[in-house]
């Protein structure tokens, strides 16, 4: 009986330990195909990081031309707008056209109506600009400043009445104000050019220090020069001191008042096109 039971427990044990070998088996199967088939994720896990990184850098590639692509539209855009044509041939910002339009409300609107171009309203509003900052805004001055331009250069006329006594080259002390004025406008512009004319009347004038109108009308534009150089700090090479006499009047000669017109000192400034453009402002 003793030997019967030990047999039943031996084939017990021997069968269990063929049961255990066996799934040890499928295990080593299941746990080889797992290790397969991550073995074969990762190869496919790493080519598609690698697709991906290739995909990324020729999106980001793309994204770099797409900008720079956008740049470039934007940058054409913003010169095309930033110009139209002035008769066909000046370039002006429309930011600057805005300032025109602007300035042109509180021109002469009389005057205004007369314009006939773009040319003619530009002119308008830089003469308006340019009187309001040299003159101190007095009817006097208002009528004794006149401003003219031609084909962007400038001229300022200012009687004599505001710069000198008669017969004498001695800028007055009144002159002050319109003269620091005008250095400011000149010295805005390092690019200006500035001409100053001294323009008399025909009568004659013969004294110990003035021969003639051309002495008195030379003296008188350097006179103004000298003032501008060393009380106004106006670089001396940006100036040209003239004199006319009489030849170049802006009126007849044949009464007190039209005399009196064209004894005048000329201030001609001559800018360069951007800077005569920024006269609007």
């Amino acid at each position: 009986m003793k030997k019967i039971i030990i047999s039943a427990i031996a084939v017990t044990i021997l069968a269990g330990s063929c049961v255990s070998k066996k799934k040890y088996v499928e295990l080593q199967n299941d746990l080889f195909k797992t290790e397969v088939t991550l073995a074969d994720t990762r190869t496919e896990k790493e080519k598609l990081e690698e697709e991906k990184r290739i995909l990324e850098d020729k999106m980001g590639k793309i994204e770099a031309r797409v900008e720079e692509y956008n740049a470039r539209i934007n940058s054409l855009r913003s010169e095309s707008d930033a110009k139209f044509s002035l008769d066909g041939k000046t370039p002006m910002s429309n930011i600057t056209r805005e300032k025109l339009q602007a300035t042109l409300t509180n021109v002469d609107q009389e005057l205004l109506a007369q314009a006939q171009t773009l040319e003619d309203s530009i002119n308008l509003a830089i003469a308006y600009n340019m009187k309001k900052s040299i003159s101190d805004g007095s009817l006097e001055q208002e009528d004794d400043i006149q401003i003219d331009i031609d084909k962007t250069v400038v001229m300022i006329n200012v009687s004599d009445r505001l710069l000198f006594n008669t017969g004498s080259y001695q800028v007055s002390r009144n002159a002050d104000g319109l003269l620091k004025r005008l250095a400011e406008v000149i010295n805005s512009e390092p690019s200006l050019e500035v001409m100053i004319e001294g323009h008399t009347d025909p009568r004659t004038i013969q004294t110990v220090e003035l021969q003639d109108n051309w002495d008195l009308s030379v003296k008188r534009a350097t006179s103004i020069v000298r003032i501008l150089e060393k009380k106004y700090n106006v670089a001396p090479g940006k100036m040209i001191a003239a004199g006319r006499a009489s030849y170049i009047p802006l009126v007849e000669n044949d009464s007190k008042d039209n005399m009196a017109k064209n004894r005048r000192t000329r201030i001609v400034l001559i800018p360069d096109l951007d800077k005569f453009f920024a006269m609007i402002e």
